[in-house]
């Protein structure tokens, strides 16, 4: 079995938190890591746990809009450049009925910043069939562009460690 992460990233910190997130994975099963823009429209039987994130814009996943806001903000090339979490979303297909899906995101660590990313990603995951191993992960950012917080990487880390533990070991 193994597992897929995609991301949507701006800035680059969603991107370092799925790379996390994909190395504690990686401890217990093959683990490929994909940015939206070159995911798969069709996840096959061979992956058996799927893990979307993105970070949050204007209290969801972000929106055309919101990443050409993030476009005019950026003092670099943007990560992801085209479609998002959103819209790959709404045109995934799968062919496993045993498919397993965590869903996490970056967002602002502010007191009672309300929305999420995540939680709106694991809201679609299941209309599309796909059950959640796990409650949706929230990773945190000092500002708009970031940087993450201290400790964040190795909390995603070990969040892809715990997801990966709840399913049989394989093979690297």
């Amino acid at each position: 079995m193994e597992a897929l992460v995609v991301y949507e990233s701006m800035y680059g910190n969603t991107r370092q938190i799925a790379e996390a997130v994909a190395d504690g994975l990686a401890t217990r099963m093959r683990t490929m890591v994909a940015e939206v823009g070159s995911a798969p429209g069709l996840v096959g039987e061979e992956v058996g746990l799927l893990v979307v994130g993105g970070p949050t814009h204007a209290f969801s996943m972000s929106r055309a809009s919101t990443r050409q806001s993030a476009a005019q903000q950026a003092t670099g090339p943007l990560v992801s450049r085209g479609d998002g979490v959103r819209e790959w979303l709404g045109a995934l297909r799968t062919s496993s009925a045993a498919l397993g899906s965590a869903a996490f995101d970056t967002r602002i660590a502010k007191p009672r910043m309300p929305g999420s990313a995540a939680r709106g990603v694991a809201r679609r995951l299941r209309r599309l069939g796909i059950r959640a191993v796990a409650p949706a992960a929230s990773f945190y950012v000092t500002g708009t562009k970031g940087p993450l917080v201290d400790g964040e990487l190795d909390r995603a880390k070990r969040w892809g460690e715990r997801l990966a533990a709840s399913f049989p070991a394989t093979a690297s």
